[in-house]
């Protein structure tokens, strides 16, 4: 086990969630492509939007696969990171 695997187990232990569902590569590939094409801060608020619509009933690697599509095609603004929004 990975010490990522490790804190997923225990998370979703303190959160009474099943280890075996959750999509780690694809959080982890979202998070990335929305630090890297759109701004840092947004990753994790991001990976909180695609939980929401995971537990609304969305399927999980289809929304992050949106996400991630949407993040990668995002504008590049010159001046600098707005870490505000």
């Amino acid at each position: 086990m990975t010490r990522m695997d490790d804190w997923v187990t225990a998370a979703c232990a303190e959160l009474d969630l099943d280890p075996t569902g959750v999509p780690v590569a694809e959080v982890l590939d979202l998070a990335r492509d929305v630090a890297h094409h759109v701004v840092r801060p947004g990753a994790p608020v991001t990976a909180y939007l695609l939980g929401l619509a995971v537990a609304r009933g969305a399927d999980p690697a289809a929304t992050a696969a949106r996400l991630g599509g949407l993040a990668r095609s995002w504008p590049v603004e010159l001046g600098g990171e707005d870490t505000a929004g």
